[in-house]
């Protein structure tokens, strides 16, 4: 079994489906407009903003797979364009379907012993513990997003 192969694996399955808890974050948007996207529920994040935070780390651990260095800071995580309209919505998860899949198309190509390395510097975790790290993140934020879509939609 080649690890890197499995853990992109893990990390398609939390995005575009087909994992063991039956729940991933294209089907989970698949109905929700730009409007629903971007209303504020209480002081919680919108689902636009959870989105783009849960794939602000697959963009930036991206650079690094491609030789880059780690430059990501999490208040940056939660910056991104206006979303005004659908076409803003759907360019915005264009980009984020395509970065992922790239991700785990990077990840994949990995050789096995590369995930007991210190991503770029030995201060930083390895590589291991990052990608599962995103996976175990994109998790978290998914069952947020499933929350706040059905308090809207109720």
């Amino acid at each position: 079994m080649h690890t890197p192969t499995q853990i992109a694996k893990h990390l398609r399955e939390v995005y575009f489906g087909n994992n063991w808890t039956a729940v991933n974050l294209k089907d989970t948007i698949s109905d929700v407009n730009w409007e629903i996207a971007t209303q504020q529920l209480y002081d919680l994040n919108t689902i636009a903003t959870l989105v783009y935070h849960m794939t602000y780390y697959v963009v930036e651990v991206t650079k690094v797979l491609e030789g880059g260095p780690l430059e990501m800071k999490d208040e940056l995580s939660f910056s991104y364009p206006a979303i005004t309209s659908q076409e803003d919505w759907e360019k915005m998860l264009d980009k984020v379907w395509a970065d992922v899949e790239h991700f785990a198309q990077l990840v994949e190509a990995m050789p096995e012993e590369k995930l007991g390395e210190h991503i770029t510097d030995k201060k930083y975790d390895i590589y291991y513990r990052y990608l599962h790290g995103i996976i175990e993140h994109a998790h978290y934020h998914l069952g947020q997003i499933l929350l706040i879509k059905k308090i809207i939609l109720l």
